[in-house]
């Protein structure tokens, strides 16, 4: 989409547009700030999955989750590791970008598993294929809105318990079949607007809090990305960062990737 500049060419800033620039500013650099919360040690500037963290020379990187992650993926090209295609059009694309670009030497392998409308059960029924079978060095999971959105719109019975229970689950299958597999657990997210209404709440909070727990018994790195969205629609409102409240907008994926590659960087292995 082409922004029109709402400011005279060439004309001296007022202070409301130095206000505004001056709070998006500030917004940004709380996000910033939130990216390396939860990152032990001191902040420092770390190349994108340097050597000695989560991120190994010759690694097979895998992402997985539903449409978020799916993101219009060819499924016919998904056995070919870094390919634009198999990667779909969202965040694990540009993340995959950028991994590659920081890291040429490192023979990375990067593959999207990604199924739209999957819910925790559903990754468990095709894992050996879409998990396992391609023995990850890394698995970065983002599950969690269809689990409570096919319960809102009636095509699914499921609970934060049962969605905590089947993740758990989920994880120490991994762990136990992958010794040494390290685990990115993201976090669900929904923006106020579009199909996101009040009666979401405050069950989707549940949803948020199992997956930071589950990230936490697992010692998986996790991803705060309701927290990200929450500073985001400081600076813009929710519908530039996902128009129907679920799936984000060119804006929104361009930011989980940044945050995604920001804190697998500086999390230790």
């Amino acid at each position: 989409m082409t922004m029109t500049p709402t400011h005279p060419t060439e004309a001296a800033p007022t202070r409301r547009c130095f206000l505004g620039q001056a709070a998006a500013a500030a917004s940004l650099a709380s996000l910033s700030t939130l990216v390396t919360a939860g990152c032990s040690g001191p902040r420092r500037q770390i190349p994108v999955g340097a050597p000695g963290g989560l991120l190994q020379t010759g690694a097979v990187v895998l992402f997985q989750g539903d449409s978020i992650t799916d993101a219009g993926r060819d499924r016919n090209r998904e056995n070919n590791a870094n390919e634009a295609r198999a990667l779909g059009t969202g965040y694990a694309f540009l993340a995959a970008s950028r991994l590659l670009s920081a890291r040429p030497e490192a023979g990375l392998k990067i593959y999207n598993r990604g199924i739209s409308g999957n819910k925790v059960f559903q990754l468990a029924e095709r894992w050996d294929k879409d998990c396992l079978g391609l023995k990850p060095g890394l698995v970065s999971i983002l599950i969690g809105v269809n689990d409570i959105w096919h319960t809102l719109n009636g095509k699914y019975e499921g609970t934060v318990e049962v969605y905590e229970r089947d993740y758990r689950t989920l994880l120490t299958r991994t762990q136990k079949e992958l010794p040494g597999v390290r685990l990115v657990v993201c976090e669900p997210f929904v923006l106020r607007c579009g199909a996101v209404t009040d009666k979401w709440f405050p069950e989707f909070d549940g949803y948020r809090a199992a997956a930071r727990r589950v990230a936490t018994d697992f010692q998986a790195t996790f991803v705060p990305f309701q927290a990200m969205f929450d500073q985001a629609v400081r600076s813009a409102p929710p519908k530039y960062w996902a128009a129907d409240g679920v799936h984000p907008t060119i804006a929104g994926a361009a930011l989980m990737a940044q945050t995604w590659c920001d804190l697998v960087a500086r999390a230790k292995a």
